[in-house]
């Protein structure tokens, strides 16, 4: 052995056994004997012949293809010559320097793939001009046997993998290289190869199964672009059929053969061709070998020969006009569509396939067809059945996704993704069969009921959610009136008892499925005693599994929106079933057991506030139910508080745990309640909830610096103004004061938009409040925001400033509701005026730099209203100073260099929008400002931009108009000819 052989064998080591140091160095080793030997070829052919170790030669194999790819056209004639004879001699078990190389073909599957490959590279650059002769060389050695049969299939199969099939992206080199192999092929030998094929099956299929199997793996994939004459035709396609019914031979053999026929019934052609072709194939032969054979790779191939028919069938249907041949199409699908149904629902077909596709296909002919027959009502019904069986989960993640490990997340996840093209199939066979698809479901889930099968969970779970699902596609309409069987369906499902309602996924979708048809309800009030038991009971709000009774209450709470006044008759029912539930929600010892964090307790406190906060309760009712739910909730609340700072630090976080749960409760229950109720009808309601505000606002007293708190106690105050209405102005300042004391800057968003909704519903009502509180927030902003706005680069954005940026787009908010709401005054009292110059330049840099159109609108729109307050009468001061800057700065960097910017985009809508919104502040300055911003704009702001005189006297003269449309549209046309004439070599600002 000489040191090459030894450097390969390093190289090749399969079990570890050598240092990674020392097969880089072998490695290192053989790229050398590569890039120096200029005789590499020749000793890889030498070595291919002595040695009998199969390294060796894979290696020497490897070298020639790679050889031949990257140098073909720079090598000698002569050592192409060298190559392709000993190449091919030992391919065709030939003699080589008197030596038998027989045992390279004997040799292990990689060493022969790696030998058909170079053969196949040297195709690739000779064939036909150099070397024509390949293929026809080849049929002479055939007779030799099983080793040369074998050469001849796989330089086939990889001629096709390297180069003719399309399954593989090519490039145009190798596109144009393939067509010519294909060309060349057609015209000189296709019919011989066709021949060889036949013969050798003909004559192997009885003694070689595996060769012929081999042969006919090859020819599937030539099928495609041969002439199909060649294998269509009463010597082929009767020797296919007869392997494939021969019950004797190996099932590998007649799945060859089933992927032959397979590829003939898929060969592109013209719609008539392909319809004769499928009518004489007489494909029913093979139908029975579904049912018997089970479920094997046998099958398999036979399934995808069935499904694959049916969709060329169809396509035939689709695209032939002759009313004639588009019968003969759809007997054909009639005729192997119940064959094709059997095997989806038995078994998984082939991933190329697409079930659905194929379906919503067939579904969609089934349009046009008017009333449909028998046979197809039989055919929709079957669908029905696959689809029904292809929702179905895998018994075998039953316990996985009842406890939503990740297994049966992951599970879960899956199927709802698998299940929306089957759902969509579902609607559409609705819409083409309602009657034939309700009966089904109804009788899907009666059968689901009593099935006794190990796969119970799995077939209710199947047959609630395609009644889920199908719910999706009827009309309000359909739904209230329950017309044709949706009323007995309805009926079903509300009555139906299921032995399995413990399983997680089944109590899911049946309670999802009951709230999708509570519609049906609204309209059949006799049945809202069921639809309550359903919730309130062990199957819903009770159910043992959290995550269900969760789920519950949230479902509860829609449907209690959907049928409120209905309700009413039943209202001590209900808080009588809940009365554990709303126990275990205020008891300090199982808050923090049951809810762990969870808003999801505070649903049920919705459900209650919005049955028990309508006018039709009773006044004396009402009262006592409330005050039932918010009095333990509200001592509870001032217990904790009471004995807080006695409390560990453990203890203290369990505690603000239980308070925060409360108070999102408290918060929910309110929703029911209206203001008109609260403050008009019955003011007694109101008082309640004043008091309950009065205690949770000490929260923020004891608990001053926790932010969670903090954001609970807002987001009630945000709901006791809804709910209050005016009547809530006493306990702001104590509230507004409490919440700024210990608001981090960082965290003023929420305090804002508190304010802003305060401004929103009671305007100048607010004006004290606003003006006592402004200067505060003013401060705590600009200690964190820079005037000149924050950093906008993707680079820069880190999650603080990213915080930053949030509170910005706030605070501008913040400053147009108060100018847009007559509260501009509030920016002049003495204590604000100190931040007015820091407003305004934020304003102006944000009105022409800001990235967000929409800030830049505000900013301007903010502007305009200031002037129009600020400066009611023509060239009156009511704030010094306020008149110049505008002129000066708003008037010239705003209204003028800003839009000037290429960035500024007049084609972008919002833009546009805020171009007209600063043409009507440059119209609102003339009329308050008169000539001096009229003189300014034009003398300093249009002679920077080299404003020709003409165009500035026509827009004085624009200016002066009373059309707003015709002003915007001039200065539209005067941006555009002024950025034309500065050719960019202008930059403003």
């Amino acid at each position: 052995m000489d040191d090459l052989e030894k450097a390969i064998l390093i190289m090749f080591d399969e079990y570890g056994a050598i240092d990674n140091e020392l097969k880089k160095h072998a490695h290192n080793y053989l790229n050398q004997i590569k890039e120096n030997n200029i005789s590499i070829c020749r000793l890889c052919i030498e070595k291919l012949c002595f040695s009998n170790l199969v390294q060796v030669q894979f290696w020497c194999l490897q070298t020639l293809h790679e050889m031949i790819k990257a140098c073909y056209l720079s090598m000698k004639p002569e050592e192409i010559y060298m190559i392709r004879s000993y190449v091919f001699s030992i391919v065709c078990l030939e003699p080589v320097d008197d030596k038998n190389l027989r045992r390279v073909l004997e040799g292990p599957a990689f060493v022969k793939n790696k030998l058909a490959q170079v053969l196949t590279a040297l195709i690739y650059f000779e064939y036909p001009l150099i070397w024509s002769s390949v293929f026809v060389d080849f049929f002479p050695h055939l007779s030799k046997g099983n080793l040369v049969i074998d050469m001849f299939c796989r330089v086939l199969n990889v001629l096709d993998d390297e180069l003719i099939s399309m399954d593989y992206p090519r490039t145009a080199k190798e596109l144009s290289v393939a067509a010519r192999v294909k060309d060349a092929i057609r015209q000189q030998c296709v019919s011989q190869i066709v021949r060889a094929w036949y013969d050798i099956v003909s004559m192997y299929r009885n003694n070689d199964a595996e060769l012929c199997a081999t042969v006919l793996d090859s020819m599937r994939r030539y099928i495609s672009w041969i002439d199909i004459g060649l294998i269509v035709n009463d010597t082929f396609i009767p020797l296919l059929f007869d392997l494939v019914l021969a019950g004797d031979l190996s099932d590998s053999l007649r799945g060859a053969a089933v992927r032959c026929l397979l590829a003939v019934v898929s060969k592109r052609m013209e719609p008539e061709s392909k319809l004769s072709l499928l009518q004489n194939l007489q494909i029913s032969r093979v139908f029975r070998l579904v049912a018997e054979d089970g479920d094997t790779e046998l099958v398999s191939a036979i399934s995808a020969l069935l499904t694959g028919y049916a969709v060329e069938a169809l396509d035939c249907f689709k695209r032939i006009n002759s009313e004639d041949a588009k019968g003969v199409s759809m007997e054909l699908l009639n005729e192997v569509l119940p064959s094709v149904f059997y095997v989806m629902k038995n078994f998984e077909l082939d991933a190329t396939f697409n079930v659905v596709q194929f379906l919503s296909g067939y579904v969609a002919t089934l349009k046009s067809f008017g009333p449909l027959r028998d046979k197809q009502l039989f055919h929709v019904g079957q669908i029905l059945e696959v689809i029904l069986v292809l929702t179905r989960y895998d018994p075998t993640y039953r316990a996985n996704l009842d406890v939503i490990d990740i297994i049966g997340k992951e599970e879960e996840d899956r199927m709802v993704e698998f299940r929306k093209d089957l759902f969509v199939l579902l609607r559409t066979v609705g819409r083409v069969a309602p009657d034939v698809t309700h009966l089904f479901i109804r009788n899907s889930i009666a059968s689901a009921v009593h099935s006794s099968s190990d796969s119970n969970v799995e077939e209710v779970e199947g047959a609630l959610s395609l009644l889920y699902a199908f719910g999706e596609s009827l009309s309000d309409e359909a739904m209230r009136t329950g017309s044709g069987l949706l009323n007995a369906l309805v009926l079903t499902l509300l009555s139906t008892k299921f032995p399995c309602h413990s399983n997680r996924l089944v109590a899911l979708v049946y309670l999802e499925t009951v709230t999708r048809y509570v519609k049906f309800i609204q309209d059949n009030i006799q049945y809202i005693p069921i639809v309550l038991t359903v919730f309130l009971d062990e199957r819903g709000i009770h159910h043992p599994n959290i995550n269900v009774s969760r789920r519950a209450s949230y479902l509860f709470m829609r449907v209690v929106k959907l049928l409120r006044v209905k309700l009413v008759p039943f209202i001590e029912t209900i808080l009588q079933s809940l009365q554990d539930t709303v126990a275990q929600c205020t008891l300090t010892n199982s808050a923090t057991k049951v809810l762990s964090g969870s808003e999801d307790g505070s649903h049920v406190f919705e459900a209650i506030g919005l049955l028990i906060g309508m006018e039709d309760v009773p006044p004396e009712k009402q009262s006592n139910y409330l005050s039932s739910l918010l009095r333990p909730l509200c001592q509870q609340v001032e217990t904790l508080l009471i004995n807080a700072k006695l409390l560990t630090y453990e203890e203290t976080n369990a505690k603000i745990s239980i308070v925060q749960q409360i108070i999102m409760e408290i918060n929910s229950l309110s929703k029911g309640f209206s203001e008109r109720l609260v403050t008009t009808s019955r003011p007694a309601i109101g008082v309640m909830f004043k008091q309950t505000l009065d205690v949770l606002l000490e929260v923020l007293v004891v608990f001053p610096k926790v932010e969670p708190l903090r954001s609970k106690v807002t987001s009630f105050i945000h709901r006791m103004v809804d709910t209050l209405g005016a009547s809530v102005f006493p306990f702001l300042p104590k509230a507004l004061e409490q919440m700024l004391a210990e608001t981090q800057p960082r965290e003023m968003i929420g305090f804002l938009m508190l304010l802003n909704q305060l401004i929103c519903k009671f305007s100048t009502s607010v004006h004290a409040i606003v003006e006592e509180i402004f200067p505060a927030v003013a401060d705590r902003i600009f200690s964190v925001i820079p005037r000149d706005g924050l950093p906008a680069g993707s680079g820069a954005v880190t999650e603080e400033i990213r915080e930053l940026q949030e509170l910005q787009r706030t605070l501008y908010t913040f400053l147009h509701v108060i100018t847009t709401h007559d509260l501009s005054s509030v920016f002049l009292t003495p204590k604000s005026k100190a931040y007015l110059d820091p407003v305004m330049q934020l304003l102006l840099y944000s009105s022409c730099n800001h990235k967000d159109i929409l800030v830049r609108k505000a900013c301007v729109q903010i502007f305009t209203r200031l002037i129009k307050d600020w400066c009611a009468e023509p060239y009156e001061e009511k704030v010094p100073g306020f008149r110049t800057f505008m002129i000066e700065s708003f008037g010239i960097n705003c209204c003028l260099y800003s839009v000037l910017d290429r960035s500024f985009e007049l084609r972008d809508t919002n833009t546009f929008v805020l171009f007209g919104d600063i043409v009507l502040a440059q119209k609102v300055m003339y009329e308050k400002f008169g000539n001096d911003f009229l003189v300014h704009f034009v003398s300093k702001g249009f002679s920077a931009a080299h404003c020709p005189p003409d165009l500035a006297e026509q827009y004085s003269q624009k200016l002066q108009g009373s059309d707003i449309k015709a002003l915007k549209s001039f200065y539209q046309s005067l941006v555009e000819n002024l950025r034309l004439q500065q050719n960019g070599s202008l930059v403003f600002r």
